[in-house]
């Protein structure tokens, strides 16, 4: 395939979320303080992509081992190639199979990023967090560490926002922060850390994640594949800046399990 059959997909992200590098090396070293304690520190990732999050976890502790688990092949593969070039591929499995009820913990870190509905049945009603909180909780290890990566209101979205996101967007689909992290707590944990991405990581990645496709488009305007991926751009573009802009936000919490 030549760089003209197809845009490229996600070139432009270190991550699959708003999250900048510093934050991400913060998370890192908050998790690493389980794994340099434990006899043989493994990691899971639920929802993984790339996997990225992971990678840098066992860059800082050279003992850990990793799985990532997804269904989406194309993330998986590129977490494979990522970890080939970083010297990584015997200390990591990326496994295509759905995270939910999955047997794979208990791990001393577990990662799930904007991945809480992955751990869910199929046709769960939202908001999927206090259910996937549940579900965490039984997969780590006593004294390990689950980072969580979830979505949650900023405010009540207006009707009018609502109708701009994505299809079917509902008020009760996520919580307030405060409701967010008392469910970890309801759900057995004591939140070690509480921190949300600023509106320029949100920025950084909203538009990195169009990036390539804009650039594409731009150079292939009558490609056969151009109308559907400018409308696909376009609606992804709308309900951001017209609807979940500054509305939803991304919580990360660094949660540590009651024993």
């Amino acid at each position: 395939m030549t760089s003209t059959d197809a845009p490229p997909r996600l070139t432009r992200l270190a991550f699959h979320g708003p999250l900048s590098e510093a934050r991400a090396a913060r998370i890192v070293a908050r998790a690493a303080e389980s794994l340099t304690a434990a006899e043989r520190p493994t990691v899971l990732d639920l929802g993984c992509g790339w996997g990225e999050l992971a990678l840098r976890l066992l860059e800082a502790v050279p003992a850990a081992t990793a799985v990532g688990v997804d269904l989406h092949a194309e993330d998986l593969e590129r977490g494979r190639a990522l970890a080939r070039a970083r010297g990584l591929a015997d200390r990591v499995e990326f496994v295509a199979e759905s995270a939910t009820d999955t047997a794979r913990g208990p791990a001393d870190v577990v990662l799930c990023l904007s991945s809480a509905h992955a751990l869910l049945p199929a046709g769960a009603e939202p908001p999927y967090a206090a259910d996937a909180l549940r579900a965490l909780r039984r997969l780590v290890r006593p004294g390990g560490r689950v980072v969580l990566g979830e979505g949650f209101w900023q405010r009540t979205p207006t009707a009018a926002e609502l109708a701009g996101m994505w299809p079917d967007a509902r008020a009760d689909e996520h919580l307030h922060l405060g409701d967010l992290v008392d469910a970890a707590v309801a759900a057995g944990f004591r939140p070690m850390w509480v921190e949300t991405a600023s509106a320029e990581e949100w920025e950084e990645f909203e538009s990195a994640y169009l990036a390539d496709v804009e650039v594409w488009l731009a150079a292939n305007a009558t490609h056969p594949r151009a109308a559907a991926a400018r409308e696909r751009a376009d609606r992804h573009r709308a309900a951001w800046l017209r609807g979940y802009r500054r509305v939803l936000g991304t919580a990360y919490l660094t949660l540590v399990p009651v024993d």
